[in-house]
């Protein structure tokens, strides 16, 4: 099994990234599933059903979320009946949406869970004590199990992927909008990486217009945020396993946009 698995999606700009180079992706990489973060994907910040379902138009075989996921109101009742798409599962249990979902694809089936950290992030339950009740609701339901780990802290990340290893295929990071240089198989057959990165400007402040973040950080006052418009760029990672589940290997992808 080839999961390709995209990271942030920012804003209109990272939309039309990812129409632009994904159709590239799937015929020289033939992924069985692709997996896109949309927390940001409707103006930067959160997500609306209509950018959800450009997503899915566009190819996805699920989304999923992090933080943001609530910004939008009118998203509830679709994130109730989209089964494609997920959000944190270590939110509140009566809160629209859910936390894990398993898609098919040609025969093969992928479980696809959502995790919020909760250092300096708001999350009602531990991901770890999450993790391990999700994992053993899927035992049995999935083919492989691709764990999207939203926070902030490198720690916390990097001990969520020790503690799935063995029992996901990939525990890939999220949310810092900056790709780290630490992909690997872990020893159990976990494949990881702390951040994948995300798929939209570079030439902002991890999406945001460069003037109005600099702005902030130079006055300490509320400055309306807009999304950067330079230098978009895709960050993924693919990910390969075995019949067993189990990651053989983990590759990263960072490409510019078309001109």
């Amino acid at each position: 099994m080839r999961l390709l698995f995209v990271g942030d999606v920012v804003g209109g700009l990272g939309r039309r990234t990812l129409a632009a180079l994904l159709p590239g992706l799937r015929d020289r990489h033939e992924p069985d599933f692709v997996v896109v973060n949309g927390e940001n994907a409707a103006g930067g910040v959160g997500i609306t059903a209509k950018t959800a379902r450009e997503l899915l138009d566009m190819g996805a075989d699920a989304i999923t979320l992090g933080n943001h996921a609530y910004r939008h109101r009118e998203v509830y009742e679709f994130l109730d009946r989209e089964p494609r798409m997920v959000r944190p599962a270590n939110y509140p249990k009566g809160s629209p949406g859910r936390g894990h979902t398993v898609v098919e694809s040609g025969g093969a089936r992928l479980a696809v869970l959502n995790l919020c950290g909760q250092l300096f992030m708001n999350a009602v339950r531990s991901p770890f004590a999450e993790a391990d009740a999700a994992l053993g609701e899927l035992r049995g339901a999935a083919d492989a199990v691709l764990v999207d780990m939203h926070a902030e802290a490198t720690s916390e990340k990097v001990a969520m992927g020790w503690h799935v290893d063995g029992r996901a295929t990939a525990c890939v990071g999220t949310h810092t909008h900056v790709a780290t240089a630490d992909a690997r198989v872990l020893p159990g057959g976990t494949a990881y990486i702390t951040d994948v990165g995300m798929t939209g400007p570079r030439g902002g402040v991890i999406g945001v217009a460069r003037e109005h973040a600099l702005e902030r950080f130079l006055t300490l006052t509320n400055v309306k945020f807009e999304t950067s418009t330079e230098d978009p760029w895709l960050n993924a990672v693919l990910v390969d396993a075995g019949g067993d589940g189990r990651a053989t290997a983990i590759e990263q992808l960072l490409l510019p946009a078309p001109v």
